[in-house]
């Protein structure tokens, strides 16, 4: 019973009656106000627009904090205390989620670990079910319960601006590296999340004026590629990781908007893979579907998605859904079966029992965690061009530092780091070990010398340049020009390019990016080019290999393309142009 919830609809009957305006029997009034109880528990809102009032009145299952959104004290105790304030007001515990895609991202201070697309370059399940581990307790320090990761889309286009959130283009690296996430950070006690239910890589890019360029668009795909491609790493994820929770997507398939897909929600997914887990929407996707509010609530939930992601009208949703189920419109066989999937998960995570117990705030950026940040951050680099063999390094080595990348946290990092968006600037991640500090710790202990200064070019012995992307997030990051002065690039990339040029010294380019970008033309100016993505915290891991402690290892997750027209160059589509391939999937050079 939502006795809070009960008794102001009581309160409301009785006014009613008094006034003469309407007479119910209680047990009708009782009735109202457990199914409105009930559709509560199939909603979730943003801690923004969720007050501590709205938590006595209106039972939610679920609320989350959207990428930046954060209570005012951005601590791990401040976490705990809000999570533990909203459980305090329910008799029925609501499960908290988070966007923690690599790394506890919200959480300043955190460890922040290679995005997945780093983490496909390094192609080491077991480093990365330690990462899954790592987050999980981070995460779990903080007193949250779920986490919204991680993403199996299998990226067949570059240009897509959620690239770097996806293993690789091929589905057996994602299906690997997604289940052993999976395993590790729901062995400690936190829902992970597969996303984006279906196809969310396989999006054709949009090449008019209107509409998206690949985010949020429509994979145009036949059945058999489908489920070959982009249904695969969802089998292992279900089968062998049994995934709590599946994400869908913003997307469509043949036309049809995921939400409101039947035979993919419910059929297939709950029907032939037997997942028997909850059923999230994304952000307010469904506001994507035709019709009202309330008629895209009926479709959504009757193609088979259990709980609403409606973070700002969830009160509006409530009374839509409530009325949805009064009407026939939604049968209550399918609000039970959506509140037994919730309720599940809410079990499988100790909520009803309160067996979740946080964990220690030392974990959270603990020497432990940094240090496998680090050996994930040397697994991932790609050395793709090592001419004259003028990698490795001497650590006594005079170098010239230059580009956009050499000291900046925030370019390290990219989108979904402390804001959704991300952080250009890096203030918000003091505690990130920069290249330019990697560099000069080497330095400072071998007696070389690390500058900044473009008229000390005389005294170095070779030039490091840093080129970087922009930080973005989803279609703010599509992408029609790949070049390393299109669509999210630096603005100084190209100075510190010009000039690189310019000299007679050994260049070593250092790429930090969620995707291959356009260097046909530059590569043959450069020595050395290393692919660094967007490596998180830790740069120690770039210069433990630059200076041959560790060799390279990693190798590309994804074809790496000559110009900006990636459609066909992935290893997945039927009509590759193999033309159009500087380095193949799967390249990556050693120390001899």
């Amino acid at each position: 019973m939502i006795i809070h919830f009960k008794r102001s609809l009581v309160l409301i009957l009785g006014l009613t009656l008094l006034i003469g305006c309407a007479k119910a029997p209680v047990d009708v009034v009782d009735e109202e106000a457990e199914l409105r109880a009930k559709v509560a528990q199939l909603i979730q809102a943003e801690r923004n627009n969720f007050t501590s009032t709205d938590a006595l009145e209106i039972p939610l299952g679920s609320v989350l904090s959207g990428g930046g959104s954060r209570p005012m004290d951005d601590s791990i105790e401040g976490w705990k205390r809000m999570v533990s304030f909203y459980q305090e007001q329910l008799e029925i515990p609501l499960i908290y989620g988070v966007d923690a895609v690599h790394g506890h991202n919200n959480l300043k201070g955190a460890t922040l670990f290679p995005h997945n697309i780093g983490l496909g370059a390094a192609n080491n399940p077991e480093l990365v079910r330690q990462i899954g581990i790592a987050t999980g307790k981070e995460v779990k320090a903080t007193g949250i319960h779920w986490n919204f990761s991680p993403t199996l889309a299998v990226v067949q286009d570059v240009r897509w601006g959620r690239a770097y959130e996806s293993f690789s283009e091929d589905p057996q690296r994602v299906s690997a590296l997604g289940l052993a996430y999976i395993q590790g950070l729901q062995s400690t006690g936190i829902a992970a999340t597969a996303k984006h239910f279906l196809a969310d890589g396989g999006t054709s890019f949009n090449t008019g004026s209107l509409g998206y360029l690949i985010d949020q668009g429509d994979a145009q795909l036949s059945e058999e590629e489908l489920r070959r491609v982009h249904l695969f790493p969802y089998l292992s994820a279900i089968n062998e990781g049994d995934v709590l929770t599946v994400m869908v997507s913003f997307s469509s398939v043949n036309g049809e908007k995921m939400h409101g897909s039947k035979y993919w929600i419910s059929d297939v997914l709950k029907e032939e893979l037997g997942f028997k887990g909850l059923v999230i929407s994304d952000w307010e996707a469904i506001h994507q579907l035709e019709g009202s509010l309330y008629q895209q609530i009926v479709t959504a939930i009757n193609a088979g998605v259990d709980l609403l992601m409606q973070p700002n009208n969830w009160k509006d949703s409530v009374d839509r859904l409530y009325r949805a189920v009064k009407n026939n419109d939604i049968s209550m066989e399918r609000i039970d079966d959506a509140i037994a999937r919730i309720n599940y998960v809410k079990a499988e995570l100790g909520l009803f029992d309160d067996s979740f117990t946080p964990e220690s705030a030392d974990v959270v950026y603990s020497d432990t965690h940094k240090q496998l940040a680090r050996e994930a951050v040397s697994q991932s680099l790609v050395l793709l061009k090592n001419n004259r063999n003028v990698l490795p390094l001497e650590k006594n080595t005079k170098i010239l530092l230059i580009g956009p990348g050499s000291d900046n946290a925030g370019l390290a990092n990219g989108g979904w780091t402390y804001s959704w968006q991300g952080e250009s600037s890096g203030v918000n991640i003091p505690h990130a070990t920069t290249l330019k500090m990697a560099f000069e710790s080497v330095a400072n202990e071998h007696q070389g010398m690390i500058t900044t200064d473009l008229s000390k070019l005389n005294e170095v012995d070779v030039v490091v340049l840093a080129l970087a992307e922009l930080p973005y997030a989803e279609g703010v990051g599509d992408a029609r020009d790949l070049s390393l002065s299109g669509h999210m690039m630096h603005p100084d990339n190209q100075a510190a390019i010009d000039f690189a040029k310019s000299i007679n010294k050994p260049v070593i380019t250092i790429l930090t990016s969620g995707r291959p970008r356009v260097i046909t033309n530059e590569l043959n100016d450069w020595d050395a080019f290393v692919m660094a993505w967007l490596y998180g915290s830790e740069a120690q891991g770039i210069t433990d290999v630059l200076y041959g402690d560790k060799n390279f290892s990693g190798t590309l997750p994804i074809t790496w393309p000559k110009t900006s027209d990636t459609s066909t160059v992935s290893t997945q589509k039927a009509d590759r142009d193999t033309s159009n391939v500087l380095f193949e999937y799967g390249f990556g050079l050693r120390y001899e």
